[in-house]
């Protein structure tokens, strides 16, 4: 479904994602793990087109995008909620959901978002800037869903987060990709998160993936041993 093929990422000079490889199937949730600077902002960041690829293949459902801007990878069905979280903070909660609609059509807040962040709904006249971190995750994420995704990137989620949120919001998650057939590409550094809603972990060091293993499987400590100094 969605397919990376031998991904190369540079910042000017600097090779900084090399030769990366993996595969997302429908409705999977896949973690990539690995200490600030390793790459993966870099790399989820070059995944929906803010950063250009040097060679590789991105494919979406058996298309080629890489090559596609970032709004034209939204319409394929690709969603970025960056690391954050970047509300727009003097427009409302409604205004900021409505504003990812472009691709979808949706001139109302879809009711399944409300069910699921009912929060959002009781706050949606309230300037987004005043919210809690954990509240504009979930209006970040919000927005990102009313596009319809068949893969949502999220890039470390639980930055700024109280810890009973972060449970929450897991939980969360996994309903809502069981519920709406979506992807989730996340990258994470807490694996008690990563834990709660991944299928399959990836570990990246110094731009590269150096382990993976499916969640059933999971040494937790040699996983611990590449998030640590």
């Amino acid at each position: 479904m969605f397919d990376i093929s031998r991904l190369n990422v540079c910042y000017g000079e600097s090779h900084v994602i090399h030769d990366i490889s993996f595969q997302v199937q429908q409705g999977e949730s896949v973690a990539i793990m690995g200490r600030n600077g390793m790459g993966k902002t870099t790399l989820l960041k070059s995944l929906i087109g803010l950063l250009p690829t040097r060679s590789g293949d991105i494919h979406l459902n058996g298309r080629v995008i890489n090559g596609l801007p970032s709004h034209r990878r939204v319409q394929q069905g690709l969603a970025f909620v960056p690391q954050g979280r970047m509300v727009f903070p003097f427009l409302t909660v409604e205004q900021n959901i409505l504003s990812g609609a472009e691709h979808s059509g949706h001139r109302e807040v879809p009711d399944y978002i409300h069910r699921f962040f009912p929060v959002l709904k009781e706050m949606k006249h309230r300037k987004a800037g005043n919210l809690s971190g954990g509240q504009q995750q979930m209006l970040a994420i919000a927005r990102a869903l009313i596009s319809e995704p068949k893969v949502l990137i999220l890039d470390e989620p639980t930055e700024g987060i109280q810890p009973s949120i972060i449970k929450e919001l897991a939980q969360t998650l996994n309903v809502l990709r069981q519920e709406r057939g979506f992807a989730v590409v996340v990258s994470e550094q807490v694996l008690s998160f990563a834990l709660d809603l991944a299928d399959r972990f990836l570990v990246i060091d110094r731009g590269r993936i150096v382990h993976e293993e499916p969640r059933a499987n999971l040494n937790q400590e040699k996983v611990k041993s590449f998030l640590t100094v």
